[in-house]
């Protein structure tokens, strides 16, 4: 469980973040614990501090808000109130060359959990390499897999525009809201809480990765496309032909060699030559 410096919020506090859960009610979830904040720097951040302290998890950290949250490659996290911030933290979840593979866990587990939370919207929700889910073609949430140590604790951060997005990104943004889908943070953690129980399992420490790597590419948007991926110091235009055993994405270029990208930027499809 987790250390008295870094337990729950007071009961009242929880009701006022959580109004449709008592105090006892979300201590625990799908067999994790869980620390409820008002407002933290980032749940990702919070997360490694508590693997420090000794704590191994499983551990949900959620907060209302965030002030410092932060995307993939030091990208800055639009973390407004009314919308999701969650991190779960695992302690030697697999090997450390398969913690990446968290990634493709964690973005079919949040596909699971839209789809209960707001089954109207499924038709519209796609998962983006590496790591995005997509409604109607829209960045709606995003997940950051980091982790340090010996052994490693690794911290699955999840940020989902339920209420608010923000305007004049680069990848066009949405919530759900603005697509008429009315879920509260809370609920949608509900479904995903189970949801990530039920694909970790399945994922064995990546010794399912190869159903894991199946069932987040039935959910992809652009596979056999034309797609354009920024590198830190390139851009690339091929096909998306697949992802590898290890996640990356199988780029066939004009070419038509297949490379194989480790990590990048995928833009949107119509925005490909």
């Amino acid at each position: 469980m987790v250390s008295q410096a870094h337990s729950p919020t007071k009961a009242d506090d929880q009701s006022q973040m959580f109004d449709t859960k008592s105090s006892d009610e979300i201590r625990s979830v799908a067999g994790a614990s869980i620390v409820c904040l008002d407002l933290v720097d980032s749940t990702n951040a919070e997360a490694l501090r508590i693997a420090r302290t000794g704590e191994r998890g499983p551990l949900w950290v959620i907060a209302k808000e965030q002030s410092m949250g932060r995307g993939r490659r030091g990208a800055t996290w639009a973390s407004a109130a009314g919308n999701l911030h969650a991190t779960l933290m695992l302690t030697d979840p697999a090997s450390p060359a398969a913690a990446p593979q968290l990634g493709f866990v964690a973005g079919l587990a949040l596909h699971d959990a839209a789809v209960s939370a707001v089954p109207a919207l499924a038709p519209q929700l796609a998962l983006k390499w590496p790591n995005d889910l997509l409604c109607a073609g829209r960045k709606i949430a995003g997940i950051l897999v980091e982790g340090e140590g010996d052994p490693v604790a690794v911290a699955v951060g999840i940020g989902v525009n339920c209420r608010h997005h923000p305007e004049g990104t680069e990848f066009p943004a949405t919530d759900f809201t603005a697509e008429g889908g009315d879920v509260v943070a809370i609920a949608l953690f509900d479904h995903l809480a189970v949801a990530m129980q039920t694909r970790l399992a399945q994922w064995n420490r990546s010794a399912g990765f190869p159903g894991i790597r199946t069932a987040w590419l039935s959910r992809a948007l652009g596979i056999g496309k034309q797609i354009r991926i920024r590198l830190s110091d390139r851009e690339m235009i091929g096909r998306f032909e697949a992802i590898d055993d290890a996640g990356q994405l199988l780029l066939r270029t004009p070419d038509g060699e297949v490379e194989a990208v480790a990590a990048g930027d995928v833009f949107p499809f119509c925005q490909a030559a």
